[in-house]
């Protein structure tokens, strides 16, 4: 009996992100599985992205159960465990019969036939597991017992702890293991009702005015989204792309995927763009995304280059550095990177954003602005970032964002009632859990 669709996408796209550090999210929306019927993408969503989130806590249970440690066991084998287990514990309307029968035959679908017994006799042991109840997630009252009742690296949980504080750090924990909103930014008035039209439910965003969440249906089959009048981004992303203002001569310095620059070129119409992407086949998708926008491919000119020394000779009055970071503010959409970031990364990315930051500096127009932005929840990437560029550049000062965001409520482009919530000292910083988004970080800067 052959595996199902569904499963053995799942399994597929688990032992990439593993094998070839990919992103889920990605895999998920490429071509190789663009043939799944919308069911069975919507179960091999549930099981690549519940088994990614709820990682450590399917280990530490088939860890029981197994024979052998599961340090030893081949990938194909713990993955397929993984699968099954996902199932047992947190989609009780799938037999267990059918999850176990299908996660031995994945194994056999994977050349590991030898170990099918192994499997089939892990799994009926774990059978009798059953999810329990919620009191430990609620009830948790330290980073150890959140990392275990949540399913997060320690190391990280500490450190949200010490930073934002415990009830912050479980609010972030629980936000991540949850399926995340789909919030989309409309580009044109009319694309709403052409949304409601072809049975898209919305409702009004949360932060802007330009903003709508997404509360049934798939927007990527709608024609709105196929035309580009309607674009999938964060609000949190929308905000930060909203503080750059307005501008005649924007750079865009780590441009791809593309939705920042689009949104920047949305509200400067008038104004020449140049976007910055360091990988080709990046650039070729940014590239792609505005030949499916003539009016912007026009006046956005595209250059591949590294951001950290920018090949560009003019200044210009607006500049995002939107620099390459952890994306700790962004796990509920990649669980896959609280498994694989490391203390040392952040180290090294703190040297890379430096980098960025102080390139994109010497770029700024006399009186121009630079908004340096990312999604990661770490002060290493942001405020301590922003802080040594300054210190080492004393022809720029910080702006105070709660200003900002009271410009963009004054002009009704902000709906959050309260613009000073989103902010922490001069800093744009929202957080997952505790904002309706994902976590961002934005400073902006001024040329004196």
């Amino acid at each position: 009996m052959p595996v199902s669709p569904a499963r053995a996408a799942a399994f597929d796209i688990l032992l990439r992100v593993e094998h070839e550090s990919s992103y889920a999210s990605e895999l998920l929306h490429s071509t190789a599985h663009e043939r799944l019927s919308t069911p069975d993408h919507a179960l091999a969503t549930e099981l690549v992205m519940g088994v990614l989130r709820w990682r450590s806590r399917l280990d530490a249970d088939i860890a029981t159960a197994s024979s052998q440690p599961l340090s030893k066991l081949d990938l194909e084998i713990l993955i397929a465990l993984r699968l099954a287990l996902y199932q047992f514990l947190w989609l009780n309307r799938i037999p267990q019969r059918a999850a176990l029968h299908e996660s031995v035959e994945l194994v056999k679908r994977a050349r590991k036939r030898s170990a099918a017994p192994f499997v089939n006799a892990v799994l009926r042991k774990l059978s009798a597991l059953t999810r329990g109840s919620d009191d430990a997630q609620d009830k948790a009252s330290s980073p150890e017992a959140l990392a275990h009742a949540f399913a997060h690296p320690l190391w990280l949980v500490e450190r949200w702890a010490r930073e934002y504080g415990l009830s912050a750090a479980h609010q972030i924990c629980q936000h991540n293991q949850s399926v995340p909103t789909t919030a989309i930014r409309l580009r044109a008035s009319a694309a709403e009702q052409e949304i409601h039209q072809e049975g898209i439910t919305l409702r009004h965003g949360t932060l802007l005015a330009s903003a709508r969440r997404v509360e049934a249906g798939d927007i990527t089959k709608t024609q709105a989204f196929r035309n580009g009048k309607a674009v999938i981004q964060d609000e949190a992303s929308q905000l930060v792309a909203a503080l750059i203002g307005h501008g005649s001569q924007i750079l865009d310095c780590c441009a791809a995927p593309g939705g920042k620059t689009l949104a920047i070129a949305d509200h400067n119409p008038a104004a020449a763009i140049t976007a910055v992407e360091l990988h080709p086949h990046r650039a070729r998708l940014l590239q792609k995304l505005l030949h499916s926008h003539p009016s912007e491919s026009a006046r956005i000119q595209i250059v591949t280059a590294d951001a950290q020394q920018l090949p560009v000779a003019q200044q210009f009055d607006r500049v995002l550095a939107d620099a390459p970071c952890s994306g700790t503010g962004t796990l509920a959409r990649n669980p896959e990177i609280k498994w694989r970031l490391t203390l040392d990364d952040l180290a090294e990315l703190h040297q890379r954003q430096l980098a960025i930051l102080s390139s994109a500096l010497a770029q700024v127009a006399p009186g121009g602005r630079l908004i340096y932005s990312t999604c990661s929840l770490e002060k290493e990437e942001n405020e301590t970032v922003v802080e040594q560029a300054l210190s080492e550049n004393n022809s720029f000062r910080m702006l105070d964002c709660r200003k900002e965001l009271d410009r963009l409520k004054e002009a009704a482009e902000l709906t959050w009632p309260d613009p000073a919530s989103l902010t922490r000292g001069s800093y744009l910083r929202t957080i997952p859990g505790v904002h309706p988004c994902d976590g961002f970080f934005a400073a902006v800067l001024e040329k004196v």
